[in-house]
């Protein structure tokens, strides 16, 4: 299960950051929230030059992924 049923329409980097902080609105509020508010901030500026779509791809599977994990964690 994905932890927002958004996941299956994410489909370029603009999308995958709104899905992600959207996401991070369910987490509980303080640090929790900070901490993966800057995380995905961070993952966004360190991949912004990416220009291979097959990577891009595969880095928008992994963050759902990982978002799924998180949220049921």
């Amino acid at each position: 299960m994905s932890p927002l049923p958004e996941a299956e329409l994410v489909r370029n980097s603009v999308q995958l950051y709104r899905y992600l902080l959207r996401c991070c609105r369910r987490l509980p509020p303080g640090p929790i929230q900070q901490h993966y508010r800057h995380a995905i901030r961070q993952s966004f500026k360190v991949h912004a030059d990416e220009d291979d779509p097959v990577r891009i791809q595969q880095i928008i599977k992994r963050a759902i992924e990982d978002a799924d994990w998180v949220m049921n964690k």
